[in-house]
């Protein structure tokens, strides 16, 4: 039985997120709050395996609760944002601070899309609960720093240079990220230099509010240019694109000209797909597509994994013990696509491998 608490000022909301999660008879909500002081003390006496956060709260709001609920009591938390800009910026903070993912209220279609809701909520609470990883960022890049200061980038470790052989001759690097992903995203990506050369396209399932924030923050820290693309948006030599969240997108065009379209399709259930994403880049690039595959729920990206596999291509895989939900990487080792699962670091050495072996060539 998976012990939850709902937290969240309003009273409305409070009744519906508990009546959604006890329709489940594997979940039981064990106790509600409504503001962040009881957020903190419900976490540190009954220690649930999951808890639902409001940011927006008296007296202690959500962002303050979580700090010292991760410093005092460690609770996997399911942060409740509004889906605004305001509270896509918030939430991208709420992850880095420690909360394993965030669902999105919208209060004007909340009556009608009800049923949604309640099934995007359990699948995440199930997960949430059921997973072992956990990311957490010990080491830093320096904002602004120039590429020679990170050693992190110019001389890792040589366990860490030789955890796979460099992958050669890609062309364009293709992302897939769910739950827990956006960190991961930022740790890696804040780690290449300024000159790296390769287009760097991103899925992340969120809607297209917070993928907007993400990739301004992106932009922020990363040295690397960061857009966020959508129907029509060019792919550009060293530049990271972050596809639209809310709908579907592939890659077409020519390698020297590739372009984002946007497509419909409806069996795909996350958004953006990352299979959709992985079997473009295949279809565009061939075996010059280098695909990674981060943490997140359910299998997306596993056939598209498989397709560029097929092609040649190469499939990098997150490891199981950083994963906040080892479900899409878990498929695509399992599945035997993937050439290694590892670390974060790892990913972002050998992203940066790919460009010492061209220049070896």
């Amino acid at each position: 039985m998976i012990k939850a608490v709902v937290v969240d000022d309003s009273a409305f909301m409070r009744r519906a997120i508990s009546t959604m999660l006890n329709e489940d008879p594997r979940i039981e909500v064990v106790a509600t709050g409504k503001n962040g002081l009881q957020a903190v003390e419900l976490a540190k006496s009954l220690k649930p395996d999951v808890m639902t956060l409001d940011i927006e709260m008296p007296e202690m709001d959500g962002l303050t609760a979580l700090r010292v609920i991760m410093r005092e009591c460690p609770t996997r938390v399911l942060m409740c944002s509004s889906l605004t800009t305001e509270g896509s910026v918030e939430s991208l903070r709420a992850l880095r601070i420690g909360a394993v993912d965030v669902i999105a209220k919208d209060h004007s279609t909340f009556s009608t899309k009800m049923g949604d809701m309640r099934d995007d909520l359990l699948e995440r609470i199930k997960a949430i609960a059921a997973s072992r990883g956990r990311f957490t960022t010990t080491q830093t890049t320096p904002r602004n720093a120039d590429a020679q200061n990170d050693t992190t980038t110019t001389n890792p470790p040589a366990a860490v240079r030789s955890a796979i052989e460099p992958v050669r001759n890609v062309s364009i690097v293709c992302i897939g990220s769910s739950t827990g992903g956006p960190p991961v995203l930022e740790y890696i990506l804040e780690r290449l230099p300024e000159n790296f050369p390769l287009p760097i396209v991103v899925a992340q399932h969120m809607p297209k509010v917070f993928t907007e924030s993400m990739a301004n923050r992106l932009d922020n820290v990363c040295r690397m240019n960061v857009v966020h693309g959508g129907d029509g948006e060019v792919i550009r030599p060293g530049t990271i694109t972050i596809m639209h969240g809310s709908s579907h997108h592939i890659i077409t065009g020519r390698p020297n000209n590739p372009r984002i379209q946007t497509v419909e399709a409806p069996d795909e259930a996350y958004k953006p797909s990352v299979n959709l994403l992985l079997e473009s880049a295949t279809r565009v690039f061939g075996a010059n597509a280098l695909g990674i595959v981060l943490t997140g729920i359910g299998r997306d990206g596993a056939n598209g994994a498989k397709t560029l596999k097929e092609a040649g291509g190469t499939i990098l895989a997150q490891d199981e013990a950083t994963s906040v939900v080892y479900g899409m990487p878990k498929a695509v080792v399992e599945d035997q696509t993937a050439l290694a699962a590892m670390p974060p670091v790892q990913l972002a050495q050998a992203l940066i491998e790919t460009q010492t072996t061209r220049a070896a060539a």
